[in-house]
C-alpha cells in the first residue's frame, strides 16, 4: 500500500514539473503533464471514498462526447487532457509551502480575549490562509478547539476570514480557475477589487459579532498569529508580481507555482541543509500529494464534463439569450451559483460550462463574478470542503453554522452586487 502511495505522489510530482519545464522551455511537452495526471488519476480513483459525483460527471461526459460526435460537433481532444492542468500545477505548487509555513507551537501567541483579539485572529488566518488555503484554518481552529467546543463567534470568524481569501488570493484556487478560463482578465482590477471586498466582508463580519448580543465578544479567545508567520505571504506576493511587471506575457498561475516550489526548497535548504531540504520533498512528495487526490480528480473530471458539454452548445450555435454581459446578468448569474452551490454543485464544476460558454464576454467582469461565487459557496453551503472538514473535525452541526451565516449571505450578495455595478460601469459594459 505504502509503495502504491509513493507512485501515486511520483506521477502527481511529474504533472507538476512537466506543466512548469513545458511552459518555459518546450510547450509541445505540456501534454504530457495532463498525461501524468490522468494515469494518477486511474490508479487512484479506486482509492477515493466519495466517487459518485465523479462517475456521474464522467458519464455524462462520455454521453456528449458521443453526441457530438454523432452529430459532426468539434471536439477539443486536446483540451481534455489538459484544460485544468495549470489549476492543478497551482495546487501541487503550494502544497509545498506547508514545509516552511507551517508554525511550531511556539510562533503562536497565547489565545487573547475580546474585540482585537477576533480583528488579529481574523487578519491572521485571512492572510496565512491566503497562501496554504485550508492548512491555515485547520492550523489555527485545533488551537481553539483544543479549550473546548467552538463557538459561534469563532466558527464565523474561521469560515469568512478564509472564504474572503477567494475574492483576492492569487494563491487560492479560485483565483487560478478564474484565470484558466478567462485568461485576457486584468489581474490589477480583479486584486483591487477584491482587497476592497474582502474588506467590506470583514466590516460586516466585524458589526455583526459587535452587536451581537448572546455571543459577548468580550468572552471571545483567539489565537493571533505573529508576524513572522505572516511574512511569507508578501514575499511570495512580491515576487510573482516584480517578475509579472519585468515579463508581462508570464501566466501568473505558473509564476505563483514556480515559486512557490523553488522559495520552498530555497528557506528549506537555508534552515537544516540540503539534505534535510530533500528528506522534506521527499516525503512531501511521497504522503502529501497523494492526500490531494480528492481535488485533483475533480479538476480533471469537471474539466472534461465542461470541455464535453460545451462541444454540444457551441455545435448548436445556441443564442445567448442577452445581448451584453452587464452588471445585471453578472447578478443574476451570481445566484445562480449559489443556487447551484447548495445543491451540491461544485463552483469549479459551474465556471467549466460558463467558462466555455461565455468566452467572448468581457474576462474581468465575468472572472470577479466566479470569485464572488466561490467566496459565498464555500463559507456557507453544506456541501463545500470548508463546511465538510469543520464540521466532522470539530464536531459541529451543520444547521447551525447555516443559521449563523444565512443573513450574511443576503447582505454579502448585496455588495457583490453594488461591486458588480461599480465594476461594470468602470468598463464601460451597460445595457445600451
Amino acid at each position: 500500500m505504502m509503495i502504491t502511495t509513493y507512485f501515486y505522489g511520483i506521477l502527481i510530482f511529474l504533472s507538476f514539473f512537466m506543466s512548469v519545464y513545458s511552459y518555459f522551455f518546450d510547450k509541445d511537452m505540456f501534454i504530457f503533464s495532463g498525461i501524468f495526471a490522468w494515469i494518477a488519476f486511474l490508479f487512484f480513483f479506486q482509492t477515493l471514498q466519495k466517487k459518485r459525483l465523479l462517475i456521474f460527471l464522467l458519464i455524462s461526459s462520455f454521453i456528449c462526447l458521443i453526441i457530438s460526435f454523432y452529430n459532426s460537433f468539434k471536439i477539443n481532444f486536446y483540451d481534455i487532457f489538459i484544460v485544468n492542468q495549470y489549476l492543478i500545477t497551482l495546487l501541487i505548487g503550494v502544497s509545498f509551502l506547508r514545509l516552511i509555513s507551517i508554525p511550531k507551537n511556539d510562533n503562536l501567541k497565547g489565545s487573547l480575549n475580546g474585540i482585537k483579539s477576533f480583528i488579529k485572529t481574523y487578519f491572521g488566518v485571512h492572510l496565512f490562509a491566503s497562501i496554504i488555503n485550508l492548512s491555515a484554518l485547520i492550523l489555527v481552529a485545533d488551537k481553539m478547539y483544543k479549550r473546548g467546543y467552538l463557538t459561534n463567534t469563532q466558527i464565523i470568524l474561521l469560515t469568512r476570514s478564509f472564504a474572503n481569501d477567494a475574492y483576492w488570493s492569487p494563491f487560492f484556487v479560485a483565483f487560478g480557475t478564474a484565470v484558466v478560463y478567462m485568461p485576457n482578465l486584468d489581474t490589477s482590477i480583479i486584486l483591487v477589487n477584491g482587497f476592497f471586498l474582502a474588506t467590506f466582508g470583514f466590516l460586516i463580519t466585524y458589526y455583526e459579532v459587535k452587536n451581537d448580543k448572546k455571543n459577548n465578544i468580550k468572552d471571545f479567545e483567539g489565537y493571533p498569529l505573529n508576524l513572522n508567520t505572516l511574512a511569507l505571504p508578501f514575499i511570495l506576493a512580491f515576487l510573482v508580481l516584480v517578475t509579472h511587471y519585468l515579463s508581462p506575457d508570464t501566466k501568473v498561475i505558473v509564476l505563483i507555482a514556480l515559486f512557490s516550489f523553488v522559495l520552498t526548497l530555497l528557506i528549506l535548504t537555508i534552515r537544516s541543509g540540503f539534505k534535510n531540504c530533500f528528506l522534506e520533498i521527499k516525503k512531501n512528495i511521497f504522503f502529501d500529494l497523494p492526500n490531494m487526490r480528492a481535488e485533483i480528480s475533480l479538476f480533471l473530471v469537471a474539466g472534461i464534463f465542461g470541455v464535453a458539454l460545451s462541444s454540444i452548445l457551441v455545435g448548436l450555435n445556441l443564442e445567448l439569450p442577452f445581448e451584453k454581459f452587464d452588471w445585471i446578468i453578472a447578478s443574476i448569474l451570481l445566484a445562480i451559483f449559489i443556487i447551484l452551490g447548495f445543491i451540491g454543485i461544485h463552483p469549479l464544476i459551474t465556471i467549466a460550462i460558463i467558462g466555455n460558454l461565455l468566452n467572448e464576454v468581457n474576462h474581468t467582469l465575468l472572472a470577479v463574478t466566479f470569485l464572488m461565487a466561490w467566496s459565498i459557496v464555500i463559507s456557507t453551503s453544506p456541501f463545500s470542503g470548508l463546511i465538510l472538514t469543520i464540521v466532522s473535525r470539530y464536531n459541529l452541526d451543520i444547521k447551525n453554522i447555516f443559521r449563523l451565516n444565512i443573513f450574511y449571505i443576503l447582505k454579502i450578495y448585496v455588495l457583490n452586487v453594488i461591486f458588480l455595478f461599480i465594476l461594470s460601469k468602470y468598463l464601460n459594459i451597460f445595457l445600451t
